[in-house]
């Protein structure tokens, strides 16, 4: 949203002079004379008063025909966890199935409070429920090792294996002997905004930014088909996602090497399939790709296929246009940013 308020803009403009790190996220300023927008620690030089604008979202500043800083890079550092968050998450990651509570965070002089309410404002969720999802989904990979349950919860902190087989339960909704089966999700950062990676033990089933419309669907949509529960997590899949699409930001990435799992009935299997054999750089319409699959009277059929495709540029819907398609800030620059790297490596 664009900002209005005087009072307001006069305190974003201190603020980004300042370069006050408790602004990053809270506004995103666009600057008129360069046509970039950037967050508020930004160490590029400062623009004067009357050349700037202030947005509430890094999407506003976008839609408004604004580009990223190269300097502060504002999609991507705006949602990144800042220090003393990420070391907490550091520290569970290397310590799984132990837990770290408010005493042990206070005794490393991180702050409880500001760490819960990142975790709600990014996660949707308390660090504490964080830290819980990572634990039960170390205990069932050992559980799929062959390890025993009785073995496997005392390991990770229950005192009890039915307090263990209750957690689980209520997570993924199967009891823990049961071998239930868990989709992991991740969080990472790109210049257009942070994404969420979901991944079975197969391979990716869902990528997409994390303020699309229709994500809880596609959450839903997920579990359902898989059969399967969505937990915060990690694993070889996710992992390689975060690094290919990393490249792919860089302009190092033409072609992805990832796994996919990607459950659908067979014309969306193929309609999937002819999206990407789309070249890198390249673009092409519902009514070619209809023809492709040898159903040129399909175009409604194929258009309804890419809308129900949940892998956002690795499966890249982008690279297919439409008369809708004008204000679609995040497609124009995908398409430019692939045309533009394209040409730099013929």
């Amino acid at each position: 949203m664009l900002v209005h308020d005087i009072e307001r803009i006069d305190a974003y403009y201190r603020a980004l002079i300042e370069r006050a790190a408790d602004h990053v996220g809270i506004f995103y300023v666009g600057v008129k004379t360069t046509g970039v927008f950037c967050i508020a620690t930004c160490r590029a030089r400062k623009p004067k008063r009357e050349n700037v604008v202030f947005y509430t979202d890094f999407k506003d500043a976008l839609d408004a025909g604004y580009r990223p800083c190269k300097v502060c890079k504002p999609s991507e550092n705006a949602h990144t966890a800042p220090p003393d968050v990420a070391e907490a998450i550091a520290w569970v990651r290397q310590h799984p199935k132990e837990r770290l509570s408010d005493r042990h965070l206070r005794e490393r002089s991180l702050s409880p409070e500001r760490i819960r309410r990142w975790f709600q404002q990014h996660h949707g969720m308390s660090f504490q429920a964080f830290q819980r999802s990572l634990r039960i989904n170390t205990a069932l990979e050992e559980l799929k090792g062959g390890r025993r349950a009785t073995d496997t919860a005392f390991d990770h902190g229950y005192n009890s294996l039915s307090g263990f087989g209750y957690t689980v339960k209520k997570l993924t909704g199967a009891a823990p002997t049961s071998a239930a089966r868990v989709i992991v999700l991740q969080r990472f950062t790109t210049p257009l905004g942070p994404m969420f990676v979901c991944a079975s033990e197969r391979g990716i089933c869902l990528l997409d930014f994390v303020d699309s419309q229709v994500l809880e669907s596609k959450f839903r949509d997920i579990q359902s088909l898989l059969q399967a529960s969505i937990l915060p997590g990690e694993n070889q899949h996710t992992l390689q996602a975060e690094r290919e699409l990393g490249e792919y930001f860089e302009g190092t990435r033409h072609h992805f090497e990832l796994a996919l799992d990607t459950p659908g009935n067979t014309f969306q299997q193929s309609a999937w399939k002819a999206l990407q054999a789309i070249s890198y750089g390249s673009s092409a319409s519902h009514e070619e790709q209809a023809a492709k699959l040898g159903q040129p009277q399909a175009t409604q059929r194929i258009a309804s296929a890419h809308g129900a495709n949940r892998v956002a540029i690795v499966v890249p819907c982008h690279r297919v246009l439409s008369a809708h398609d004008s204000k679609l800030v995040r497609q124009q620059w995908l398409l430019e940013h692939e045309r533009r790297h394209s040409r730099q490596t013929d």
